[in-house]
């Protein structure tokens, strides 16, 4: 059998008012297919699913790299939804990759409607 790789892991909400923004973002910068993708309501909001399929991607398909992708209007954050906790939750979402997978890039980016994707530093 041979074996399964893929560049990344994208963990985003499923939220239906996003996936046209997603696809044509995703498909210019993650590589056409070339990876793993999983939609939970609220992104990163609840990272231990988040943390499990990362573990996941990391044994069964080599990723390199773990996409995180919250977004504007996030109705699983509910009035907790503000810009600020959505970077807070990213960055400890970054870091608590990097405690399990040190060696994996992270990146991450805050979605606005519009289709803008901004990058969480």
């Amino acid at each position: 059998m041979a074996k399964l790789y893929c560049e990344a892991l994208v963990v985003h909400c499923i939220d239906y008012r996003l996936q046209k923004h997603l696809n044509d973002w995703l498909d210019k910068n993650a590589g056409a297919g070339n990876y793993d993708r999983v939609s939970i309501a609220g992104g990163v909001l609840d990272i231990y699913p988040v943390l499990k399929h990362v573990e996941l991607a990391v044994r069964s398909h080599k990723i390199r790299k773990v996409i995180l992708i919250n977004h504007e209007d996030c109705l699983a954050y509910g009035s907790a939804a503000t810009l600020d906790r959505h970077h807070a939750d990213l960055l400890e979402a970054e870091r608590k990759i990097h405690a399990l997978h040190m060696n994996l890039m992270v990146e991450k980016y805050y979605l606005k409607l519009d289709g803008t994707f901004e990058s969480v530093l």
